[in-house]
């Protein structure tokens, strides 16, 4: 591996588990020292990460971890709208039961899971991004692919907001549940509303997580309303 992937790939995963919070500081001379590497390799991986979206440039040579805000986290989530609704109505349409079974087999276990602790939680998140990555491929969309590859690279940070909520994590549990049976059903129309409800459901928590440690803001949020079958996450 080349110094400066190795860089980014550490980087990126520290961002993403929170070791590096938002806000994070980052500069080519540091992290180079802490890496054990020259500028020049720190200095491409920073160019990816500001790719990703993970940071923003401060000055040519220093970057901070951008943060996670009401406003951004609704816009995450009305593209994740968009793409997974898709994503899951085209997977029962063109799913392989053979993939979806075993899937289900395991999250029936999530409770189970869910109980054993931060473990349990790891090996849970690993079974959703298992669920993510058989409905990509059973979906066949080459470009939904690459759009939602970017999309769940900022939903990792977002979803760090519950992994402490166990009520939530068994209520997203079933809900991952009823979109794995409606693409088992071949019900299209089904899968994406379960997506979108699972959605909204997962939107609502990370809304109060965010708000409950952000300061009083100056102006307005966005407010959420529940939607019905047929109305997108937000109300318009």
């Amino acid at each position: 591996m080349r110094a400066s992937d190795r860089v980014y790939a550490v980087l990126r995963e520290e961002i993403l588990a929170g070791a590096l919070p938002p806000g994070t500081v980052l500069t080519e001379v540091e992290q180079g020292r802490r890496l054990d590497v020259s500028r020049t390799p720190v200095r491409g991986a920073f160019t990816r990460l500001l790719a990703d979206g993970l940071v923003r440039s401060q000055s040519p040579r220093v970057l901070v971890v951008s943060e996670i805000s009401t406003e951004r986290v609704v816009q995450l989530y009305e593209l994740r709208e968009a793409l997974e609704t898709q994503a899951a109505a085209l997977a029962a349409m063109r799913r392989d039961a053979d993939r979806f079974e075993p899937l289900r087999i395991r999250m029936l276990d999530a409770p189970r899971l869910l109980e054993l602790g931060e473990e349990g939680i790891a090996e849970y998140f690993e079974l959703v991004d298992a669920l993510d990555r058989a409905i990509d491929e059973a979906a066949a969309s080459e470009y939904l692919s690459v759009a939602l590859e970017s999309c769940r690279l900022h939903s990792s940070r977002v979803r760090r907001l519950s992994s402490h909520n166990p009520e939530r994590l068994r209520e997203a549990a079933s809900e991952h549940l009823g979109v794995v049976d409606a693409i088992l059903a071949r019900d299209p129309r089904l899968a994406s509303h379960a997506t979108h409800f699972h959605l909204h459901r997962s939107l609502t928590t990370a809304l109060a997580s965010l708000q409950a440690h952000e300061p009083p803001p100056t102006a307005p949020h966005p407010t959420l309303s529940q939607p019905s079958p047929s109305e997108g996450i937000l109300s318009t």
